[in-house]
């Protein structure tokens, strides 16, 4: 197998960095000449003209291009989306998928599209068991067990054949070119490497991407990826088919059904059962959207087989029975991660893919399900967990009559985007591959990873005797917490907003909606406030700069008890402003920090 990614340095100023999403390549850089500085990284930018705000600079510099040269929110997306499949290959990627909801300024109508991987259609509720019983969490993430069938691709083509005024070969090429040119290593990429070094190092192909002369590339190097920029350009020339059929559809299978692994590696890696019929069968449905009203605000989200929609509306309509902006700011805290924890007792009960099972989205997000879970919170203490769930079909106040489910693992790498434009539409979208590195398996010569969303189901019944709507199936899409969310107010869009971080995307977003809309911070402070992250848990995660928090004393002495984390979540989001500006807003500090930016910037 060729080399496909190789260290070199660009003669290049930032300028010409930044060009990458506008001109095509002149040539190959040139090897020994110095790194090329990336494009500007702002955690906030005010203007007009359209906004985008994505975890990385160069992927938001080429959706700006998309949109200073009239391209819409959605074409923005796509661009800026195929570009985080370059710089950011370990969150995300057309071996994934995600979900997307588009505000049509046109109509006033707000769309959700499901571009969630699926199960093969050989897989059973046994995929991760032997002998009966559940497999080692990581030997399943490592393996062709865990890879769904990617939704990406399509997702992109669907959105584009609806909303778009650009076709994909147009969006992908700026994305082409970065990945041929390169990008610069920053501190973010490298630890991640390195924290995979072992596992990439299992697969020839991995390991000649990602592990340039046998070690993580140096920060400051530039990493290029011809393979994945030649497969984009197969996409562009023959569409999304390419993918889903044909040599491209063969090698990924392949990788499934037999994964290329070094003979040397002491490394359990089982192989999968798809095929490429099931990427030939492989959908990217519209999903109602999630919608509830919310102190007069209107706040859409993404429904089952999402969580984030459910879970996000359950715990603002219980907050919603209480004056959070009234409350002192320990007292705040604490409803907020009182509202999560009985939110996500009943997530972990009800909410699958809903082709599937039936799941109560309806009742999960009635006011009346909500004043009954509320009444479980009491102003002074904290809840035990687990909580049992309620039953939304059958409610009672105080009731917890829905039994006990335990949550699964969600990876934590994941990414999100916001765009808008200068007509009013908007687009938040988040999307994934899994865990930090996906399943760890490059596709041999196409230069992508493949994911591991199916370590998403549950492995077997968690609470034995206890319904699970979480367990695999042939085609099914396994629960979800990603949360993109958009905000309307008098029906006219107010923000947008979504972040990675597995099931903390869920609390993330909730502290973002309360802090914004009840606590009166900006969108930058509200992204950038310390976090917390309840999930129906003995002990909640949080930031170790929530922790040092004043208001904290009065949470320990509810009960509430905390394990310490360095970041959770990596958000962005779009915010219109009454004067008719945009606020682009992206993560300021962790990871690295985001980058944001608007069309035409206000003096």
């Amino acid at each position: 197998m060729r080399r496909s990614f190789r260290t070199v340095a660009v003669l290049a100023t930032a300028a010409a960095v930044a060009a990458v999403a506008v001109v095509p390549a002149a040539g190959e850089p040139e090897v020994g000449a110095r790194a090329a500085a990336p494009p500007p990284k702002r955690p906030e930018a005010v203007g007009h003209g359209g906004a985008v705000a994505s975890a990385d600079e160069y992927a938001t510099e080429i959706g700006l291009a998309v949109l200073r040269r009239g391209g819409n929110a959605v074409d923005a997306a796509v661009a800026t989306a195929a570009a985080l499949g370059v710089t950011e290959p370990y969150s995300n990627g057309i071996g994934g998928g995600g979900f997307l909801v588009h505000y049509e300024a046109a109509t006033g109508e707000v769309h959700t599209v499901d571009g969630r991987e699926t199960a093969p259609a050989s897989a059973g509720e046994d995929l991760f068991l032997e002998d009966g019983q559940p497999i080692p969490f990581d030997e399943a993430v490592t393996s062709g067990l865990s890879v769904g069938v990617p939704g990406t691709p399509l997702t992109w083509q669907r959105v584009l054949d609806r909303w778009g005024s650009r076709d994909l070969a147009q969006l992908l090429r700026p994305a082409e070119i970065l990945a041929r040119r390169g990008f610069v290593v920053d501190e973010n990429f490298h630890r991640q490497t390195a924290a995979n070094q072992e596992r990439f190092a299992a697969f020839p192909a991995t390991r000649e991407l990602f592990l340039p002369d046998g070690r993580p590339p140096e920060i400051g190097t530039v990493l290029r990826n011809p393979d994945l920029a030649e497969t984009y350009r197969i996409l562009g020339t023959h569409g999304v088919e390419a993918f889903y059929q044909g040599e491209i559809a063969e090698d990924i299978v392949s990788s499934v059904r037999e994964p290329q692994v070094d003979p040397g590696a002491d490394r359990v890696v089982r192989p999968g059962g798809m095929t490429t019929d099931d990427l030939a069968a492989h959908t990217a449905p519209d999903r109602p959207s999630t919608r509830l009203d919310y102190r007069g605000y209107e706040v859409y989200g993404m429904a089952p087989p999402g969580s984030g929609g459910t879970t996000v509306g359950e715990a603002l309509n219980i907050l919603e029975t209480v004056d959070l902006a009234g409350m002192d700011e320990s007292s705040y805290l604490h409803w907020l991660l009182e509202s999560s924890r009985v939110a996500f007792a009943d997530r972990n009960r009800w909410v699958g893919d809903p082709d599937f099972t039936d799941v109560p989205t309806g009742e999960l997000l009635s006011d009346a399900f909500a004043a009954d879970r509320a009444c479980l919170i009491s102003p002074d203490r904290a809840l035990t967990s687990p909580v049992p769930a309620g039953d939304p079909r059958a409610s009672t106040p105080c009731g917890t009559d829905g039994g006990q489910v335990e949550p699964g693992r969600e990876g934590m790498s994941t990414t999100h985007l916001t765009t808008a434009d200068r007509w009013g539409n908007v687009v938040s979208y988040t999307l994934t591959i899994e865990q930090t590195g996906g399943n760890g398996m490059v596709v041999p010569g196409r230069g992508f990873l493949l994911n591991n969303e199916l370590t998403d189901f549950s492995f077997s019944p968690v609470t034995p005797g206890e319904p699970d709507p979480n367990l695999p199936g042939p085609r099914k899409r396994p629960r979800s917490s990603m949360a993109p969310t958009i905000v309307l107010h008098d029906g006219k869009p107010l923000l947008a907003t979504g972040s990675p971080g597995g099931t903390t995307i869920i609390t993330t977003v909730l502290g973002i909606l309360t802090q914004r809309l009840d606590r009166e911070a900006s969108l930058l402070e509200a992204v950038a406030a310390p976090r917390a992250s309840q999930r129906n848990t003995a002990t909640t995660l949080a930031e170790t700069t929530f922790v040092d928090l004043p208001a904290v004393d009065g949470l320990l002495d509810r009960g509430h008890r905390f394990d310490t984390t360095s970041g959770i979540g990596m958000a962005s989001g779009v915010e219109f402003l009454p004067d008719g500006r945009l606020v682009a807003v992206a993560e300021p500090t962790r990871q690295g920090g985001g980058a944001a930016a608007v069309v035409w910037p206000s003096p």
